[in-house]
């Protein structure tokens, strides 16, 4: 999938999960924490090949993501796994550990989870495509929905482009009007 479905799929998985379950009292910092986390976890696994979004906008990206695509086995390896996604949990609570003297009100909780919903929904919108995700790391086996490889997504042409995007936005569009009630309650009567 691009970079763009990826960011979609991933403020699609953490609409769905936090307006369908309930929150506790959040700050508006959290708020905005939690969704560019979301969105960093939504690109995450990608940090595995130099022409990732991560890397384009560094003078030595191109660089650093040829180191990282090496120590991480090369593109859908380490980081499209089961494996990858328990390492980069890990780690990104270790970091948010360390930024939480400075980070005030911020939630570290809600924030940790929406880059894991990010991430998760990478994985799972990459199953959809024709190369599949190795899930079950260190079997070397890519999975992919469906079974038959030819019912698959390939990435950028134009089912996704017309067809995955597209639903992607109608089921935010669902779930914001469905939820909208909810949504306002949150904003006015949650957010510190």
């Amino acid at each position: 999938m691009t970079a763009r479905t990826h960011d979609l799929a991933a403020v699609t998985a953490l609409g769905i999960v936090f307006l369908v379950m309930p929150l506790q009292s959040v700050t508006l910092a959290t708020v905005i924490v939690a969704i560019f986390s979301n969105l960093a976890g939504g690109i995450a696994p990608d940090i595995d090949q130099s022409t990732a979004p991560i890397w384009r906008n560094l003078p030595v990206g191109k660089y650093i993501g040829k180191f990282f695509d090496k120590i991480l086995g090369g593109h859908r390896f380490i980081s499209h796994s089961i494996i990858g996604l328990v390492l980069f949990g890990f780690l990104f609570h270790l970091m948010l550990q360390l930024l939480h003297p400075i980070m005030g009100s911020v939630n570290i909780g809600y924030v940790w989870w929406a880059f894991m919903i990010g991430m998760a929904a990478h994985l799972v919108m990459d199953t959809l495509t024709k190369e599949g995700v190795p899930w079950f790391l260190p079997i070397p086996v890519k999975l992919g929905f469906p079974p038959v490889k030819e019912w698959r997504i390939t990435t950028g042409k134009w089912v996704e482009t017309w067809v995955v995007f597209p639903l992607l936005l109608v089921v935010n569009g669902l779930i914001y009007s469905h939820y909208y009630q909810h949504l306002i309650y949150i904003l006015h009567h949650k957010i510190i």
